[in-house]
This record gives C-alpha cells, sequence and structure tokens, in this order.
C-alpha cells in the first residue's frame, strides 16, 4: 500500500513538475527571445514563477499537506536561497563568452537538477511529517449515523 502511494506520489510531482517546466521554459523563451532579457535575468524570473506554481500544486495535490503553509515556503524559500544563486551562476558562466553553451541546454540541466533536488527536498524536508494530513481527518471519521440494512 505504501508503495503505492509513492509511486503515485512521484508521479503526481513529475506531471505537476513537467507544468512547472512549461511555465518555466516559456517564461524563459519571452523574456530571453521577446524581451532580450540577459539568459541569467531570464532564468531567475521564470524560475521564481515556476516555483510558485510547482509548490501551490504539489502542497495541495501531491503531499496533500496540512501542515503550516508559510512555514513550508519559508523552507522551500531556503532551499531556493541555495539553489537560485547556484544555477543563476552556472548559467550565466555556461552561456557566457567563455564557454559559450547554448541558452536552452543550460535551461534543460538547470531544470533536471532542480527537479531531481527539489523533489528529494519537499519529500523529506518540506513535507515529510505533514505528508497526507489534509486527508487524515476526514479518512480517519467514524461514521455515527444509523443505517438500515
Amino acid at each position: 500500500m505504501e508503495t503505492k502511494k509513492e509511486f503515485l506520489r512521484t508521479v503526481k510531482f513529475v506531471l505537476f513538475s513537467i507544468s512547472a517546466g512549461i511555465i518555466q521554459a516559456g517564461s524563459f523563451a519571452l523574456l530571453n527571445e521577446v524581451l532580450h532579457c540577459e539568459p541569467w535575468l531570464s532564468n531567475l524570473i521564470s524560475l521564481v514563477a515556476s516555483v510558485v506554481w510547482n509548490f501551490t500544486l504539489n502542497r495541495k495535490f501531491t503531499f496533500r499537506s496540512a501542515g503550516n503553509v508559510p512555514i513550508a515556503m519559508l523552507k522551500v524559500a531556503l532551499f531556493y536561497v541555495v539553489f537560485t544563486p547556484l544555477s543563476t551562476w552556472w548559467t550565466a558562466v555556461l552561456t557566457g563568452e567563455g564557454i559559450g553553451w547554448n541558452e536552452y541546454l543550460v535551461l534543460a540541466i538547470t531544470m533536471i537538477v532542480n527537479f531531481v533536488t527539489e523533489y528529494l527536498y519537499d519529500r523529506f524536508v518540506v513535507f515529510g511529517k505533514s505528508i497526507d494530513t489534509a486527508v487524515k481527518s476526514t479518512e480517519n471519521e467514524t461514521d455515527t449515523t444509523a443505517s438500515c440494512n
């Protein structure tokens, strides 16, 4: 039973991450191609948009957490206090004149690194103790209504 729950939780996380990835890639392309922002700035803004989207959906549907939302958001923010400067830095370095990688290749690599590390962090740190607490109260309630059978 627990293995099935974890598998379904992982599938949900993957699907929501794909939707967040679409938001991140789309906003990155808009900022990079239409507004001609620097790749590092496009990465930063698109990352923030996708994080807010992903956090909201995964808290409610994947991890079904009734935990304190501001505390969970703070934990996610702490993850991104480390991840954002690192990914912004390596985007600037890898797409810069010295190395010159394609900005979309760097975006794809960054998104994969973000996906793996964020799942582990969310699963064990952000929502670890509050997983499925949003549904516990209804699952554990006893039906006290009278019935005729």
